[in-house]
């Protein structure tokens, strides 16, 4: 059963965009929508077949165990003359990203039953290029060989670049090819450095990569850890690289802004701690402080920015290089703490911030701006929406009990674990940065929710400003795994504390 739950994962969104690219436009939407639930359902099936063990207590795999223990695999000959394999599996530390594709795949699909952005064609072809994009994003996580993993991490870029060509604001086409060029020169490296593993290792497998049983020599680590960083760094994306984002995010429609943010830029982090500190730790133990500088540098940058920003989609774009600098930072100190903030930063960033860009979207659809000087009020006209957002503003702010809290205070804690004055000095400026996150977004609420409704706001009638069904149905499971993930940090932690143990001791050793 876990065997083929693992495949119709990949599967049904595959054969969900072929539908949807073939039958007219209202069917192709609402049979893409369907696949993409049934995918949900297989990727929850995944995990209540996949493990022996309860929610929260895997079996252990014991002291000296691979970082990768898959809970269920599926391992085929792909060209047996490479000796390349089909090879899927999932763990503690993918599983949770495999569940929120999933989710945000089905919610951004039902949006689209509603709503479809203008300008760019039938709504069937653009549900069929989300599932594409799904498809590529879970191959990257449930891959475990990596030419497989290269494969899958590039088949997201052109249906990414339609998305935002094609539906996107007025100047997509210009955040669409900036997009393209930097995931591109992000490739060309990540090529580089799969082939310089393989040709080292003699094998692409995963597992064996990362259990010790091949040793790569220090040189080729470095080499290897410094070109699957960089690669990893555009994607995640890592300041200073980190310029393609906001353009993208600002241009592209609501639903590739929550797949942008919630997912795609997820696959970065997680090729950095599944790939580059796992199969090169000599290479992560020796860039450890410059990542962990650059971490915190993009965390500043990032809340510095947002402090300045007028566009509401431009912020929250920008917050996004903080928040992803905290999941850098903790990565970086290369302890459980910090590659479990990590994890569950990942996680919290995926479920906040695409809840933040639908309601973004939701604001604009209405009042035709995302101006902060324009937009004022709101909560006087449209308290709920007013109430939404001011929700998911502090729950990216990183208010305990909420799902952004975890991941930014154990990354300081992580560096503060690390001792010395270097690691000390880091885990301060990244304090500074979480507190300097609240001040922008109590400066986005007091800009858009209050004082008296702008002519803006007033302008729109009533029942404009209403929530419809169709936001409640895509908003309401974010809202409810912000709050979740906030009180029982342990539904992802205790997933990935077996594997993080794992690849600790291996990089330590």
């Amino acid at each position: 059963m876990s065997q083929s739950a693992l495949v119709a994962v990949l599967a049904l969104p595959a054969l969900g965009a072929v539908f949807a690219a073939l039958l007219p436009d209202r069917a192709a939407r609402l049979a893409g929508t369907g696949f993409a639930a049934l995918a949900l359902v297989a990727s929850v099936l995944l995990g209540l077949a996949g493990h022996t063990g309860g929610w929260f207590s895997y079996q252990p795999a014991g002291s000296g165990a691979p970082p990768i223990v898959p809970w269920t695999s599926v391992d085929a000959s792909w060209v047996p003359g490479l000796d390349l394999r089909l090879h899927f599996g999932v763990d503690g530390v993918s599983y949770p990203l495999v569940v929120l594709t999933t989710l945000l795949t089905l919610l951004c699909c039902l949006y689209t039953i509603w709503h479809v952005p203008g300008g760019g064609g039938r709504g069937g072809t653009l549900v069929a290029l989300l599932l594409v994009v799904e498809v590529g994003m879970l191959g990257t996580f449930l891959a475990l060989d990596l030419v497989l993993f290269f494969v899958f991490f590039e088949v997201v870029l052109l249906p990414m670049y339609a998305i935002i060509a094609g539906w996107g604001g007025e100047q997509r086409r210009h955040a669409a090819r900036k997009f393209a060029l930097y995931t591109l020169f992000g490739s060309v490296l990540l090529l580089v450095g799969v082939f310089t593993v393989v040709a080292a290792a003699g094998t692409a497998d995963l597992v064996t990569l990362t259990s010790g049983a091949v040793t790569l020599s220090r040189t080729t680590q470095l080499a290897a850890f410094t070109l699957l960083a960089i690669a990893f760094a555009v994607k995640s994306p890592l300041w200073p690289l980190h310029t393609w984002l906001p353009d993208a995010h600002t241009q592209a429609p609501t639903v590739g802004s929550v797949l942008l943010a919630g997912v795609l830029l997820k696959m970065g982090t997680y090729g950095l701690i599944r790939v580059a500190v796992g199969v090169a730790p000599a290479g992560a133990r020796w860039a450890a402080p410059l990542l962990g500088t650059l971490a915190v540098a993009a965390i500043l940058v990032g809340c510095l920015v947002c402090l300045a920003q007028t566009e509401l989609k431009r912020l929250i774009a920008y917050s996004s290089v903080g928040h992803m600098g905290f999941v850098l930072l903790g990565v970086a100190t290369l302890t459980a703490t910090g590659i479990q903030a990590a994890l569950i930063g990942n996680v919290a960033h995926g479920i906040i911030t695409g809840l933040l860009f639908f309601l973004a979207g939701a604001v604009k659809d209405r009042f035709h701006t995302g101006d902060l000087a324009v937009l004022g009020g709101l909560r006087e006209r449209s308290p709920w929406l007013s109430g939404l957002l001011a929700f998911a503003a502090i729950a990216s702010l990183g208010l305990p009990g909420l799902a952004g809290f975890w991941g930014e205070a154990f990354a300081v804690v992580a560096a503060f674990e690390r001792g010395g004055g270097g690691w000390l000095t880091l885990g301060v400026l990244a304090a500074v940065g979480g507190a300097l996150t609240a001040a922008y977004f109590l400066r986005l609420l007091r800009r858009v929710t209050h004082g008296p409704a702008s002519p803006a706001v007033e302008a729109v009638a009533p029942p404009a400003l209403r929530i419809s069904g169709m936001e409640l149905v895509a908003w309401s499971p974010l809202v409810i795994l912000a709050l979740l993930v906030g009180l029982v940090p342990a539904l992802v932690l205790g997933l990935s504390e077996t594997p993080v143990q794992s690849l600790v001791e291996a990089v330590t050793r």
